[in-house]
């Protein structure tokens, strides 16, 4: 019997399935976990989550915590045209202001808008500051300007600061993406102006001077007189190029008393750029005036060359050489 029993035994242990240790799990495993169990959300703060789902009535937002956060349409922004089907997608991030701790429904309540808010007038300010060129959608015309909107805050665009030429019909621009320096951020009075204008003088200076340093001196071409002072002419060379011709370098011929003595405006000149510095461009026309100063075309000077056959001999003598040379 024992010898049966003993059999028995080592058969279950043979057939008994073999359990693999389970691998130990580290802290790490729950870090999301423990990270969001350990924060502390208070009615206030501005907090970051991404947008995981959109609805007409409500954007939910996973803020990395035990509760959802929920913005309605109206807290999402201050722009009248905004839609919340077609302005914002699934994987957004964003930012915003909690509101309340519970809905009534187990979620956070959120601002988006009032977080865009507070954190806004710190960016324009910045943006301000530095000149930075922001890229604006016109929304509406309206009197004297037209309204846009940036970060969700209205945002007004003077009509003379529209162009750098006077705009007609204001309403030309709604739709279009234009862009802007920021001018005015007064957070206590609401007030955010913007300036198209300064944008495009910025921009047409730079190309100006970029045209400006790539013209070489001793350029000759020819512009058209614009002004006449008593120091000289000032010639526009085209594409609001501008050089100054001193009234020493207008004429080789005789000394002038003053450039109209010889040029009027809208005069077409040749001029010879003599110098380029701190963008501002020299010219000169001396030698350069129509009939005395016309360029000729370069003729090729040909060398005449004489062949003396290696069989003669240099035997010329020096009166040989004088002869038929008269001295007066």
């Amino acid at each position: 019997m024992d010898e049966i029993n003993v059999t028995m035994d080592s058969e279950v242990r043979e057939e008994a399935p073999v359990v693999e240790a389970a691998p130990a799990e580290s802290m790490e495993d729950y870090k999301t976990e423990l990270n969001a169990s350990m924060r502390q959300i208070k009615q206030g703060d501005i907090v970051e989550g991404t947008v995981i789902g959109v609805s007409e009535s409500e954007v939910t937002v996973d803020l990395q915590y035990y509760a959802e956060g929920i913005i309605l349409p109206q807290d999402y922004s201050g722009d009248p045209k905004f839609s919340i089907k077609e302005d914002v997608k699934v994987g957004d991030p964003v930012q915003a202001k909690v509101i309340r701790l519970d809905d009534g429904h187990g979620n956070i309540q959120l601002s988006r808008k009032a977080a865009a808010d507070e954190l806004a007038w710190a960016d324009f300010k910045r943006a301000m500051d530095e000149k930075k060129v922001v890229d604006v959608k016109v929304s509406e015309a309206v009197k004297g300007g037209v309204v846009t909107y940036l970060n969700g805050i209205r945002a007004f665009i003077p009509a003379s600061k529209l162009s750098t030429e006077y705009v007609e019909d204001l309403s030309t621009y709604v739709g279009q993406v234009v862009p802007a320096y920021i001018i005015q951020a007064e957070k206590e009075a609401r007030k955010l102006v913007l300036s198209v204008r300064d944008v495009l003088r910025d921009r047409k200076a730079a190309e100006k001077a970029e045209m400006v340093s790539n013209l070489k001196v001793g350029l000759i071409t020819e512009g058209t007189v614009q002004t006449l002072q008593s120091y000289g002419a000032f010639v526009s060379l085209g594409k609001g190029i501008d050089g100054l011709v001193h009234i020493s370098q207008i004429s080789g011929g005789k000394r002038l008393k003053h450039p109209s003595e010889v040029l009027s405006v809208g005069d077409t000149v040749k001029v010879k750029v003599i110098a380029v510095k701190d963008g501002k461009i020299s010219l000169s026309m001396k030698g350069l005036e129509e009939g005395a100063g016309k360029e000729k075309e370069a003729v090729p000077v040909e060398e005449e060359k004489v062949v003396i056959p290696k069989s003669e001999k240099l035997t010329t003598s020096l009166g040989d050489l004088l002869k038929g040379i008269k001295l007066d």
